[in-house]
């Protein structure tokens, strides 16, 4: 079976105007749009066409095609226009002892200082659809991240001491969210105003942010983080502990199914500086960018390594393409106008940007028809 999908774009203010307007051809509607979820999670499940949400459709009828709740994934297309919160993920076991823990305490799961709301991990996928996507991922090596501190002058010289004296950037990190206020300013007001030309995108990043969030110890926290551009077609990986926070572009998102979040700054939702730092992988390095394997003739395949979900990149042929599908499937387009066919069924579907499709696991795949581009979420292996 091809179940279509809708759903409505959520309103956070980092939103974008114009990107999933000028995605899916439509006027844009005046509200800042930063994600269309396609999935079943409770939190905002997608609309099928009976009326029922694809949650409780799964529950009632999944069965039958074999679906069993819930789906291991979430797929999101994603506009940002202003920075989301610096945050990380838990792994699966510290989210099922978080989650047991605020449960036991009778936390309600919708509190404002709730933290675990459910007891998965949350790796994710981010792809840019937009010619550049940018993001703060992971903690750049320390050797350079002296050099930035250095070219901020005297202001910097309390984070200078703190990454002498600490033996982690966990340690750093901690003590900027908790007790690091007063000092976080100086050092800020030292980036707004250095120049440097080996760090010139991240001291303009720093402007950007303190214009957004005046103050914000959230601020310095990013000066520790690796500024990373993707170009279209280029993925990012984060796997749990995993610092991270995406600044502005268009992008298709694939995550486990969870909303477990643990915020660093740049937001004035609660951040538990403690946790953060529990589940925070303190290493610092590059984060992977991922380009999509070739499996055939218009199929790329993100390679992640982790069990929740896979990611295919199709851009058929006017003659076709056949892709095999284990599992429960969502298709979204982002270009063109591709069909999308039942291999069982012969179902069909005329998909355009922005729109997607549940394809069951009984129909073995699809096959997809004319020129465009659609990405495909299925569960991994």
């Amino acid at each position: 079976m091809l179940i279509p999908l809708a759903n409505d774009p959520r309103d956070y203010a980092w939103g974008s105007l114009s990107l999933l307007a000028e995605l899916e051809g439509r006027e844009a509607s005046g509200r800042a749009e930063a994600e269309v979820w396609f999935g079943d999670h409770p939190g905002d499940p997608s609309a099928t066409p009976d009326g029922r949400t694809l949650d409780r459709w799964i529950a009632e009828d999944g069965a039958s095609v074999g679906i069993d709740a819930p789906l291991p994934y979430l797929l999101k297309l994603l506009a940002a226009a202003s920075a989301l919160s610096i945050q990380a993920h838990p792994s699966k076991a510290q989210a099922e002892a978080g989650f047991a823990r605020e449960e036991a305490a009778g936390i309600p799961r919708d509190a404002a200082d709730r933290t675990y709301r459910d007891a998965n991990h949350k790796p994710e996928l981010i792809v840019a659809l937009s010619d550049t996507f940018r993001a703060l991922a992971g903690l750049r090596e320390l050797d350079a991240t002296r050099r930035l501190v250095a070219a901020l002058g005297p202001g910097g010289a309390p984070l200078a001491q703190r990454l002498d004296a600490d033996d982690s950037l966990s340690a750093v990190i901690g003590w900027l969210l908790s007790d690091g206020a007063d000092a976080a300013r100086d050092v800020i007001a030292a980036a707004v105003s250095a120049e440097s030309d080996e760090f010139a995108a991240e001291l303009d990043l720093a402007r950007t942010l303190d214009a957004a969030f005046p103050g914000d110890p959230g601020i310095v926290v990013a000066l520790l983080m690796n500024l990373v551009t993707l170009h279209r077609g280029e993925g990012l990986f984060v796997p749990a502990g995993v610092l991270h926070a995406y600044l502005d572009g268009l992008g298709v998102e694939l995550m486990a199914a969870s909303d477990n979040v643990l915020r660093g700054g740049l937001t004035p939702k609660h951040v538990d500086a403690a946790e953060l730092v529990s589940v925070l992988d303190p290493t610092p390095g590059l984060p992977p960018v991922i380009r999509a394997r070739a499996l055939g003739e218009g199929i790329g395949q993100y390679d992640v390594p982790v069990p929740d979900f896979a990611l295919l990149a199709v851009t058929p042929t006017r003659e076709g393409v056949e892709v095999p599908l284990a599992g429960p499937a969502i298709a979204v387009a982002t270009a063109g106008s591709p069909e999308v066919v039942g291999l069982v069924s012969g179902a069909a579907s005329a998909l355009v940007p922005g729109a997607a499709v549940l394809v069951t696991p009984d129909e073995g795949g699809l096959r997809v028809v004319g020129e465009g581009e659609l990405f495909i979420a299925l569960p991994g292996r």
